[in-house]
Parts: C-alpha cells; sequence; structure tokens
C-alpha cells in the first residue's frame, strides 16, 4: 500500500480549492482594500456567495428593466464591453450603428425626417440622461427667445402631472427649474390635460406628458395637451412646447397601438425620450432621445472634441461609456424587426389579462390599472379595514415575488395598490403560480389578528408600560414621555409603507 505524504510548503491542491482555503475562513475587510491579493477563484467564490442573497432579478416584477436576452446578444455585448463608446475615431462602426438606431426609432415616432435625411438623437445612460439632455435643450430655447425679446429668463418652469419620475424632480432640482405639478385624484391617476394647460404660463419651457405612467402604466392624452396648448399658444403668442416622456410607452405604443397619435405626428411635441433597457428589450442601461428637428436641439449645447483622432460632436452628461448596450439595441431591432417586436407585446398584454382576470377572480382587489398602456396590473385591497397591501407585498417574498407597494402621489395619497410589471420573460406559467402564491398569501394575512387590533394592543402596551408595578413603586412618566413613545410607535408602521417603492 501507497502512503501519500505532503511536503509542507508543497503546492497543496487543497489550497486551491475555494472552499478549503483560507481566505475562505478569514474574513476579508468590507471597507477598506485588504493588505494582500488573494486567488481568483477565491475572489469570484466570495463574491458570487454574497450576491445569492440578492433578489431573483426574473422574480422583481417591480422593475421595467429587461432581464432575458438571447445568447447571441449576450455575447456580442461581452465581445464589445471593453468599447469605450465615447471613441468614436477608434469605433466608427459603433457610432454608426448608434445613428442606425437614432434613425429607426426616429421613424417609429414619426418624426418627420425625409428618406436621405439624419435623424436628431443620441444614445444616453437609460431614460434619466435623455431627460436631463431634452430638458436643458427646452431651458436653453426658452431663455434665448426670452432674451431676443428682452424678458427676464431667470425663472423656468415645467408643468407635468404629479405621477412624474423621481428623474424629472432630479432635473428641476439640478437645473434649477420650478416643477409645477397637477395634482391626481382618485380614479384618475395621469395628468389631466385640461388642468397642465392652465397652470402654463410665460416662463414654461415645456409641459412633460408621460406615455405609460409608472404608478400604473397609463398612456396620458398627449393629443388633447396638443391642442390646448396650441389655442393657448395663439392666445398668448407663447411657443409652449410638449415633451414626451415615452420611457415606458415607446416601444409599446407603435406596435400596439399604432392609431393613437401621442408622438411627432403632434406638431408641439418637439423631443421624445424612450428607455431601451425596459420595452426595448435591452438590458440596463441604456435609453435615447430624438429631437423633431435640429433646431429644437440648441447649437450652443453640443460639444466638438478632436483628442481623440477627429472631430467628434458630442451632447451627453456623461463622457466615458460602454458600447455594448447600443450594439445591443441594434441587435434587437434587426433581430426582432417590428413583427417580431409586435408579437412579444401582444404576449405581454395577453399575460397582463390573464393576471388580471385572476385577481379579479379572488373577489378580493380592485383594478387600478387601465387595459390600454403599458403591461402591467396595478391593484388595490378592496377591503384594506383589516390588512393592507404592504402586508400582502411582505408577505410574497416569503416565496421569492417581489411586488411593489406603494401610495399614490398627491393629491390620491390615500389609495395604496400593489403592481406587477409584465416583461417578456414573465411567461403565462408564472403568472398562474404567482396568483396560486397570492392566494396563499392571502390566507396566511386573514390568519393573523387584523392589523386595527394589532395596533391597538401595542398602544395599550405602550401605555400600560407608564403605569408601572406596586412592587417597583410608582413609576411616573411626562405627557411628553408618552406622547414620544406613541409617535415612536405610529413611526415604525408608517415608514414600512416607504419599504417598496414604484421603480
Amino acid at each position: 500500500m501507497v502512503v501519500s505524504t505532503t511536503t509542507p510548503g508543497s503546492d497543496d491542491a487543497a489550497l486551491h480549492c475555494t472552499f478549503a482555503s483560507r481566505y475562505v475562513r478569514t474574513a476579508l475587510p468590507r471597507y477598506k482594500m485588504p493588505e494582500n491579493s488573494i486567488p481568483k477563484e477565491a475572489a469570484y467564490q466570495i463574491i458570487s456567495d454574497e450576491l445569492m442573497l440578492d433578489g431573483n432579478p426574473r422574480l422583481n416584477l417591480a422593475s421595467f428593466v429587461t432581464t432575458w436576452m438571447e445568447p447571441e446578444v449576450d455575447k456580442l455585448m461581452m465581445d464589445s464591453i471593453s468599447k469605450n463608446y465615447v471613441d468614436m475615431d477608434e469605433y466608427p462602426v459603433t457610432t454608426e450603428l448608434q445613428n442606425r438606431c437614432v434613425n429607426m426609432i426616429a421613424g417609429l415616432f414619426n418624426a418627420p425626417v425625409g428618406e436621405h435625411q439624419t435623424a436628431v438623437g443620441v444614445g444616453t445612460v437609460g431614460s434619466s440622461e435623455a431627460i436631463m439632455l431634452a430638458g436643458l435643450a427646452f431651458k436653453r430655447r426658452w431663455q434665448n427667445r426670452r432674451k431676443a425679446e428682452g424678458k427676464p429668463c431667470d425663472k423656468p418652469n415645467i408643468v407635468t402631472g404629479a405621477n412624474v419620475q423621481v428623474c424629472w424632480e432630479k432635473f428641476a432640482r439640478y437645473f434649477e427649474v420650478e416643477l409645477k405639478e397637477v395634482k391626481l385624484r382618485e380614479g384618475y391617476y395621469v395628468m389631466d390635460p385640461v388642468k397642465a394647460a392652465e397652470m402654463v404660463d410665460e416662463n414654461t419651457i415645456c409641459v412633460a406628458a408621460i406615455l405609460g405612467s409608472t404608478l400604473t402604466g397609463e398612456f396620458e392624452d398627449v393629443k388633447t395637451l396638443n391642442d390646448l396648448l396650441t389655442e393657448k399658444n395663439k392666445e398668448t403668442g407663447w411657443d409652449t412646447p410638449i415633451h414626451v416622456d415615452a420611457a415606458s410607452g415607446g416601444f409599446i405604443a407603435p406596435f400596439l397601438y399604432p392609431d393613437l397619435v401621442w408622438d411627432f405626428r403632434l406638431p408641439l411635441v418637439k423631443s421624445i425620450n424612450v428607455s431601451g433597457h425596459k420595452y426595448g428589450l435591452v438590458y440596463a442601461g441604456v435609453g435615447w432621445v430624438v429631437w423633431r428637428a435640429k433646431e429644437d436641439l440648441p447649437d450652443e449645447l453640443i460639444f466638438h472634441i478632436n483628442y481623440l483622432g477627429s472631430d467628434q460632436p458630442t451632447f451627453t452628461l456623461n463622457f466615458s461609456k460602454g458600447s455594448s448596450q447600443i450594439i445591443a439595441q441594434y441587435y434587437q431591432f434587426i433581430r426582432l424587426g417590428f413583427e417580431g417586436y409586435k408579437d412579444i407585446m401582444e404576449n405581454c398584454m395577453q399575460n397582463a389579462k390573464a393576471l388580471k382576470e385572476g385577481l379579479e377572480k379572488t373577489g378580493r382587489f380592485e383594478i387600478v390599472s387601465k387595459d390600454v398602456g403599458v403591461p402591467l396590473v396595478a391593484f388595490a385591497l378592496k377591503d384594506s379595514s383589516q390588512h393592507t397591501v404592504f402586508e400582502i407585498a411582505e408577505t410574497l417574498r416569503k416565496f421569492g415575488w417581489i411586488v411593489p407597494a406603494y401610495t399614490m402621489p398627491a393629491d390620491a395619497e390615500h389609495i395604496a395598490v400593489l403592481r406587477v410589471v409584465i416583461r417578456e420573460d414573465f411567461s403565462f406559467s408564472l403568472a398562474e403560480r404567482l396568483l396560486a402564491d397570492i392566494e396563499k398569501v392571502l390566507k396566511e394575512v386573514d390568519d393573523r389578528p387584523s392589523r386595527s387590533s394589532t395596533k391597538a394592543a401595542q398602544v395599550t402596551a405602550l401605555l400600560d408600560e407608564t403605569k408601572g408595578s406596586e412592587a417597583d413603586g410608582p413609576v411616573v412618566k411626562s405627557v411628553k414621555h408618552i406622547e414620544e413613545g406613541v409617535t415612536s410607535y405610529w413611526k415604525k408602521f408608517v415608514d414600512r409603507k416607504k419599504t417598496n417603492g414604484p421603480c
């Protein structure tokens, strides 16, 4: 029999086994760089293990962002991951692919571009950058016009609905523009075009309409808004334009609702943004912004650089960025074509319909979203006196589902809903599985003490604390102390509502 021995200091295979190595047994510093390097296998395994605690992107029904692509486009993205998009002289083909995408998107949105003309637009890091760029163009055009008229230009504003994404609030705060929001009301969770037109004044740089509200998926009435602003512009001599935030709906409406007039067919629509990483079917993060015509993008906002090899015009907030998402967007366009996108969007809507019908059959929910819009289902409890949508969202996490629960913006804060976004990879089978798990959650929640009785018991216990015991002698607590304790309890309950927000 041969007896194997190990010589100290030899190349022991155990040291190359990740789980047997000392690197896994020894805690690594988290917030400072470690002194020594570790094997690549150990570094990979440590990070991979920790990432297992993240949620499953496929079950994240809060997000509109694409979570699945074909392996061929995955390979294309990895092949181009080292390309810096901004170096147009070094990577001219990538630049050409971006230009092709811009023109295809402009065609989808009915931009008035001739057959041999080039559309005006740019790829961005998501719709947030796209909105910043469009907003800056509106602000600069408004300022230039006001200066030419000899009028002050220090108080610009944008009119939009209270249902806007946070990126509009960021634009307003970062670039010093007042955000005038049309408040919502129960049963009407998008911007009212009549109220929006009424809020417009001489300092309004644009009205921002949303094609696919984050809250309910609804399309706002851009045509009515265009008609109302056209009349107001005639009466006042102003030139208030429209921007359409089509982040979610821009790759849905052209395929499912071709007769819906919301885009560059309306004269006052000067720019449109859309998220390639949502229903454009590309991984995060790529967005697009397209202008109606060259004159809608002021020349002074475009920078020209030559230190990368040639004259390169650029209009971005970022400089360096990856090329892979732009290449992936072009892949999806030529791979799927119009009919392919249409088929996918129709399938998403069918799955949304199946989920909606299943929820209605429970008898417990009211559907808040509409049939026309983004394929999602927003729904509220018919009776929230005993339990809330926040309890349902929290309990669904036990089954792996991430379903956001949130309250509506002003003036509909008393309405709390759950929302399920239907993406390409959310199949009919997953919809059935989700419905079955919702049924289990409803039963589990029903078996718990009601929300009102639990609160009452906790508040009573809190107040009983202030009485002390006879054995210990009287414990006297001030009214202020009691109020602080009760307030602390209620604050914890209210803060739970903020754990899931719209994405």
